[in-house]
């Protein structure tokens, strides 16, 4: 709280007032104006994987596994479903005779697992296609290695993915309304809420300070909000949400890396900084002084003298303010209210 200087200025006269009874020093720092909250360990990207084709789990997708090219996803109908990159995602059954952007991606795939020695990597699926299809399905131990592609048999994604969770168990029906499993890319993000009034926070590269279990710290930005039906909870962790115009905001880690497994349980503490100065003039709030002429000052004291100094004012931080004006310096004596 700022006080009201309701006396006569002691500088404007030529008199001194008397000591104050609480004094305290002009101390040079950083103020950092922040919001600290709970937060916890999960992957960017989280997003569902549903069967296009009906059947039956023969055996489900393992949570925690680090999914990549060419491994299996889970099976349906004991046939493995594949994981396979790209951005076109799997759309139709595919066969010698077809063309498009889906039949590129398969190639280029086929291609980088070893099996299109005598492929031309095209848009065209073709007999050579169909040659290297099928000796992909052998080495996979597909009982029907006839060189075609079932709709259901891959699952294309952009690149390795962390299994999240296995939403449909061993014997369960599986089908294109119901997922299968959650994958999120593998890059560690972290999860924090944000109440309402700190909802400014979730903007856009707001910086980040993430105080670890084991005693360690990193630092991230605010990458995003988000969407409260991809806010799920990292394993062993409680769902996340976006309510009451609160927001779910995901935190990228600088410089990218994994945290220690020791890290990657439990709850983290996130502390948002919205605003900081650094190496700046700083005195306890109470002891800026709001002037009657309008503006502030501090009551400095030299010896038994003190006069007043008109300062500016800036940010205010864990009761400390920043000031600047005349004269001032790291050190000096001002004059501070009673608690």
């Amino acid at each position: 709280m700022l006080l009201t200087n309701t006396g006569k200025d002691a500088a404007a006269d030529g008199r001194h007032a008397k000591t104050p009874p609480t004094t305290t020093e002009i101390t040079r720092t950083d103020l950092v104006q922040s919001k600290t909250v709970d937060g916890r360990l999960d992957y960017a990207q989280r997003r569902a994987v549903k069967s296009p084709v009906e059947g039956t789990i023969t055996k489900a997708a393992e949570p925690g596994r680090t999914v990549s090219l060419g491994q299996r996803l889970y099976e349906r109908d004991a046939r493995p479903v594949v994981l396979l990159y790209g951005s076109t995602p799997m759309f139709r059954a595919m066969k010698a005779g077809d063309r498009g952007p889906d039949v590129l991606q398969l190639e280029r795939n086929l291609r980088d697992l070893g099996f299109g020695s005598r492929l031309y990597v095209d848009v065209r699926y073709d007999e050579a296609t169909k040659a290297a299809v099928k000796a992909w399905q052998k080495s996979l131990g597909v009982t029907e290695a006839n060189g075609e592609i079932g709709k259901g048999d891959i699952v294309f994604q952009r690149g390795p993915v962390r299994v999240v969770s296995a939403d449909a168990a061993l014997a369960d029906g599986i089908g294109p309304d119901k997922t299968v499993l959650t994958v999120a890319s593998t890059k560690p993000v972290v999860r924090a809420s944000l109440d309402k009034a700190d909802r400014a926070l979730a903007a856009k590269g707001t910086k980040v300070e993430i105080a670890l279990p084991s005693g360690g710290s990193r630092r991230g930005k605010v990458s995003g909000v988000v969407a409260p039906q991809d806010s799920g909870a990292a394993e062993g962790g409680a769902s996340g949400s976006s309510s009451d115009d609160g927001a779910e905001v995901e935190i990228t880690l600088d410089g990218g890396g994994k945290l220690p497994p020791k890290d990657q349980q439990g709850t983290l503490s996130v502390k948002f900084v919205s605003e900081s100065r650094k190496d700046v003039l700083t005195v306890p709030v109470e002891a800026v002084v709001a002037l009657r002429e309008g503006g502030y000052g501090l009551e400095v004291v030299q010896g038994a003298k003190t006069h007043m100094v008109q300062v500016e004012t800036g940010l205010t931080a864990d009761g400390r303010i920043e000031v600047s004006g005349a004269g001032l310096a790291e050190g000096m004596k001002v004059g501070a209210a009673e608690q």
